[in-house]
């Protein structure tokens, strides 16, 4: 995949996504849509945005009972998303019915299977916020308590922030994905994200796929932004 990171839609417009990702296409390695955008639009907004060929990240969280995400993971089979997150929160009978629910789907289907990747702590959070909603810190031993859940379970890897990358990499393996929002370049702002690192560091620290949004998407051109982010991991 070049250039290894997924631009991230976090809107609901499907006509102002699929402009955007005509745009960006050649200068991205896949699409990233989220909750927001599934509740408002369902799979045929999906296949709105998305080109042929597209490399779609579904970023659904999915955290429910094993049956009910099971049952999820192969309603949005059809879709072929390559990449699709469950919460590792859920648990690990949660985590393996998703990953056999993809293998069921995929074989029926006749596509490949899409990978599965738990979501650990949001990149969002803090230590303070760990506590306050009764998780066990600091932020990395939640983490990787976490991730090893996802690993036993067999999933394919983990969403986590680029700080926790180079821990995880040395305990989870090379081949277990680590897909890590929480991205800013240099000359973009941090947002409402709290663990960020640029493009080049994550990499660098063992990040397999990125996941970059608003300092793409909101930049005064998009394809300039994206541009300069590939130049960063060359």
């Amino acid at each position: 995949m070049n250039p290894p990171f997924f631009i991230a839609l976090d809107m609901i417009d499907p006509i102002k996504a699929a402009e955007l990702v005509t745009r960006l296409h050649s200068h991205v390695g896949g699409i990233k849509l989220g909750l927001e955008f599934f509740t408002a639009n369902g799979p045929s907004g999906v296949r709105q945005v998305t080109h042929d060929g597209e490399r779609l990240f579904l970023d659904l969280k999915l955290h429910d009972i094993p049956n009910t995400v099971a049952g999820a993971v192969r309603a949005v089979a059809p879709l072929a998303p390559y990449l699709l997150t469950v919460h590792a929160a859920g648990g690990g009978g949660m985590m393996r019915a998703a990953i056999d629910a993809a293998g069921e789907a995929a074989t029926k289907l006749g596509k490949p299977r899409g990978r599965i990747v738990a979501v650990t702590v949001l990149t969002s959070l803090a230590n303070e916020d760990l506590a306050a909603t009764g998780q066990q810190g600091p932020m990395l031993d939640q983490v990787r308590r976490l991730a090893l859940l996802a690993r036993e379970s067999g999933v394919d890897g983990v969403v986590c922030s680029p700080h926790e990358v180079a821990a995880l990499r040395a305990e989870c393996g090379r081949d277990f994905l680590l897909v890590v929002p929480g991205i800013r370049p240099s000359w973009a702002a941090a947002g409402d994200q709290k663990r960020i690192m640029t493009p080049g560091e994550a990499m660098q620290a063992g990040a397999s796929y990125l996941v970059i949004g608003r300092p793409i998407t909101g930049a005064e051109n998009p394809a300039d932004a994206a541009r300069q982010v590939e130049a960063e991991l060359r």
